[in-house]
């Protein structure tokens, strides 16, 4: 008599935890690239890459490019793309420089103003294109274009220098632990904007409308809505990275700040394979942002030439894309 025997099956648990290893190394494998990086640069440079002075000044110095990062993570997680960041960043830099430096008025007045103009523009691009239905990629190169040139307008293409030495002090002078304030409020916006989505309504919406517009709709949930209050959200922590920008280098610059739009994008797509895989998340563009920074740092203190950061950031923004498409299973993203 033949005995029949039974494939032997693997215990759940067993599959659990494979599975839970598996999702924790997709997670965290940005952050032990980037361990690798800092080890591997440790090794060759001891002396001056692993020095908290080195470290102080990349986590200080590229606050502007995470604020920045985490300013235009809002409108793409609802599934729309906002050109205009690095624009209104160098727009309320100059409000502070031509206000403030120039016209002598108080540095506080001037700060709201500057969030208020970051805000004001990011609502321009979410009137047009939510009411005369054009992409996204469209209206905010325009507006941020029309914003460079009165910028330029305003400033007579010149540096504006002499920006209060109290917002000098807010932001990089005054320092804990020997990394300048404008760091810790990098990470606390990360903290806020993380608590957003995780855990309030606002921001589960968001996610949801980012996922599917037309189940959105059908859900209850009003799209344009949201969709216009994450370019207006955009713009108003953009604005906040150009006054973390003023007070880094107490001055306002018409060009430099536009340099940072790339790098913003390619740590925003980065991110979104990293903490949280296949969406945009606060963390992982804190933690892609210093990857980044700290690639550039490494093979700059090596001695490389100034067109590597064009080509590390390039490079890192196509095969940033081509991963967070991969962790989707190539899924084509909507940004209608």
């Amino acid at each position: 008599m033949t005995t029949i025997e039974m494939p032997v099956q693997k215990p759940v648990s067993a599959l659990r935890s494979r599975f839970t290893l598996k999702t924790e190394a997709e997670r965290f494998a940005l952050v032990a690239a980037w361990l690798f990086l800092i080890i591997l640069f440790g090794i060759l440079m001891p002396d001056s890459f692993l020095s908290w002075r080195n470290f102080s000044t990349m986590f200080g110095s590229q606050a502007v490019l995470v604020v920045l990062t985490l300013g235009i993570i809002i409108p793409l997680t609802s599934g729309d793309f906002d050109l205009s960041g690095a624009s209104i960043l160098t727009m309320s830099s100059m409000v502070i420089g031509v206000f403030n430096a120039q016209m002598g008025w108080p540095i506080l007045p001037v700060l709201v103003m500057s969030l208020a103009v970051g805000a004001l523009i990011g609502a321009i691009n979410a009137f047009f294109v939510l009411y005369f239905r054009i992409h996204s990629l469209i209206v905010t190169l325009g507006v941020g274009t029309f914003v460079n040139g009165v910028i330029l307008w305003m400033s007579g293409s010149q540096t504006i220098s002499g920006v209060s030495m109290d917002l000098v002090t807010w932001v990089i002078m005054g320092r804990l632990w020997g990394i300048p304030l404008a760091f810790y409020y990098a990470l606390i916006l990360a903290a806020v904007i993380w608590y957003a989505f995780e855990f309030t309504i606002p921001g589960r919406k968001l996610l949801f409308v980012g996922r599917g517009r037309e189940v959105s709709r059908l859900n209850g949930i009003p799209v344009e809505r949201v969709r216009a209050t994450s370019f207006i959200l955009s713009g108003l922590i953009s604005a906040f990275a150009g006054i973390l920008y003023s007070g880094m280098t107490g001055s306002a610059d018409p060009l430099s700040g536009l340099n940072l739009l790339l790098p913003a994008f390619a740590a925003a797509f980065l991110g979104a394979t990293t903490i949280a895989p296949g969406r945009f998340n606060a963390f992982g563009a804190v933690i892609s942002v210093y990857f980044l920074v700290t690639g550039i740092t490494g093979l700059t203190m090596m001695g490389a030439h100034a067109y590597v950061q064009n080509l590390f950031y390039g490079g890192a923004l196509v095969i940033a894309v081509s991963l967070s498409q991969l962790v989707r299973n190539r899924q084509p993203q909507d940004f209608s």
